[in-house]
């Protein structure tokens, strides 16, 4: 309970014993433990007649951020005026970003009437004891945790280079045993279960069925799992200890590491401060082989990995196009709908527009057979094929002339815009530190800091969207040079089989847009364009033009006979 009545039926106020812990704090070793911190708070407000205690726990939670279960509930009690004082074993367990616990502390909590106690600091902001010191204290805690990380992600480094897990969290259907934490051992019940999904995907079942069918034969999730093996973990029970959730089967199946492998640098950071996980290219994560027992095959890995890549959705007959989810109107932008019934025999299923509607949508019809869109995409890829075989140079020569200086000069100027960005973030960093001290000083007025901190603040905000959004642009950019290597890949397959798949399908095409009819001498004609995986709408050069372009390419090498 939140509160206690007295005698009287009076509601009286808490004192609120706050603990925190990150994995960080590990390190430091038992001193900074829960149990420790919770018998050290007790202690306290025994001996200094502090009652109706309650305790708050953060365990595994960074100071970096107030976003915590364990801090916002005890702010919501304090907010409603339920609780008298708060105590902590020390700063450093309250937080470590001194704008906030400055602002808390010096601000929030002497306006409401809350006082505040840190024990190791000696700080108690009722009796005025220690709080001139507090800002140092605070500044110093943030510092440490920037150096925390520093030497954390330093530490992750050291360990990639040679070829050891970064990772301490060990994926469902695997376990650690005491003594070994570098070393994954199969956990056979949870691992049966990984091995089912797995099936399950190559038998023809998506995610979302095949968490349907584990709750019917009541599977336990993995985080119910976990919990009645008694492992700890991060998220909360469910309701329904049986309802697997789809994107937790995609987990599953998208997890190389089920086949005996280690993947490090998935993901990382934006600094110690913002934990918003960017998650990186797969061509960019280390892969190292044999580091456990696999639970899965990699052929058995690569074939859901393709299964998943080239899913579609089949209509109401069980029948499905090659291009589904592929195909655009030219004029309108929106996708074409294949049809398909039992009265239309197969040469005689069509795509039209979704935004058409039989005559009573906003766009015309783009009508198109599937047959004969299949013959013109089949005519396309094999003259882009016989094209690059022959004139490979010729061809990249064009797509850099097309494509590439702009999308060089657009990643460029994306850089520089970018590291400007993170340098302004980082000098409003030391101008809040500035502004704060002038303020604690007395050189600098409250409306004053107030003003300035509320600029500061919304152009940092701007500043760290600004970053995010030009972080996803270079990815998108990078991605380019995989896409051509795909783009190569499927040609290479499209030459050796001469017929289309769904595979080369999405390795060469990435939209094909169909214009609306055009009636030409008795004769429907429809236009179709197709852009490639990399290349995008490519036309075939003339006679004239190859030659025009190959006389370009000799003299581009003779001016960089290195390249």
């Amino acid at each position: 309970m939140a509160t206690n009545k007295n005698i009287q039926g009076q509601e009286v106020k808490i004192t609120a014993l706050y603990c925190r812990l990150s994995q960080d704090d590990n390190l430091e070793g038992e001193s900074n433990s829960i149990s420790n911190q919770k018998e050290i708070l007790m202690t306290y407000a025994k001996k200094n007649g502090y009652l109706h205690p309650q305790f708050f726990v953060d365990d595994g939670i960074s100071g970096t951020t107030f976003n915590r279960p364990g801090f916002q509930e005890m702010e919501s009690l304090i907010e409603a005026g339920k609780v008298s004082t708060v105590i902590v074993k020390d700063l450093s367990r309250f937080g470590r970003e001194h704008l906030l616990c400055g602002h808390y502390t010096e601000i929030v909590y002497p306006t409401l009437g809350v006082n505040f106690i840190a024990i190791q600091e000696n700080v108690d902001t009722t009796k005025g004891i220690g709080t001139e010191m507090m800002p140092f204290h605070n500044i110093f805690n943030e510092w440490y945790a920037a150096q925390t990380s520093k030497k954390i992600r330093a530490v992750n480094e050291m360990k990639a280079s040679k070829g050891m897990r970064i990772s301490s969290t060990v994926p469902y259907g695997y376990k650690k045993i005491e003594g070994n934490k570098e070393q994954w051992y199969i956990d056979e019940p949870a691992a049966e279960i990984v091995r089912k999904i797995f099936n399950l995907c190559i038998s023809g079942k998506g995610p979302s069925q095949i968490a349907r069918q584990l709750e019917a034969e009541k599977v336990l999730t993995p985080t119910a799992y976990f919990n009645s093996v008694g492992k700890k973990t991060s998220n909360l029970m469910p309701t329904n200890i049986y309802a697997w959730r789809s994107n937790s089967i995609v987990h599953i199946l998208e997890n190389r590491q089920y086949t005996g492998c280690t993947v490090n640098g998935k993901s990382t950071t934006v600094s110690y401060k913002v934990h918003k996980k960017i998650e990186k290219l797969q061509e960019d994560y280390q892969i190292i082989p044999n580091t456990q027992e696999a639970i899965i095959s990699e052929n058995t890995w690569l074939r859901v990995q393709e299964l998943r890549k080239n899913k579609r959705r089949n209509t109401a007959t069980g029948r499905r196009s090659l291009f589904s989810g592929l195909v655009y109107c030219a004029d309108c932008g929106s996708k074409l709908h294949f049809c398909a019934s039992k009265s239309l025999k197969k040469n005689q299923e069509f795509w039209r527009c979704s935004s058409y509607k039989d005559g009573r949508g906003t766009c015309t019809i783009h009508f198109i057979r599937d047959v004969v869109l299949e013959v013109i995409v089949k005519e396309a890829i094999s003259e882009l094929a016989d094209f690059v075989r022959c004139y490979n140079s010729v061809f990249l020569y064009l797509i850099s002339e097309n494509k590439g200086a702009e999308s060089v000069n657009r990643e460029r100027s994306l850089r520089v815009k970018t590291e400007s960005a993170k340098q302004r973030i980082s000098d409003l960093d030391k101008l809040f530190l500035r502004i704060y001290e002038d303020n604690i000083l007395g050189k600098l007025s409250d409306d004053r800091y107030s003003r300035m901190a509320n600029e500061y603040e919304t152009e940092q905000k701007r500043l760290i969207s600004e970053v995010e959004e030009n972080e996803k642009v270079l990815i998108e950019l990078q991605k380019q040079t995989v896409d051509m290597k795909m783009l190569y890949q499927g040609l290479m397959e499209f030459t050796e089989m001469k017929q289309l798949t769904p595979t080369v399908v999405n390795k060469l095409i990435e939209r094909i847009e169909i214009h609306n009819n055009e009636k030409k001498h008795s004769h429907n004609n429809v236009k179709v364009d197709i852009y490639f995986t990399a290349a995008g709408l490519f036309d075939i050069p003339t006679e004239q033009q190859l030659i025009d372009t190959m006389e370009r390419v000799k003299q581009k090498k003779r001016k960089n006979p290195l390249k």
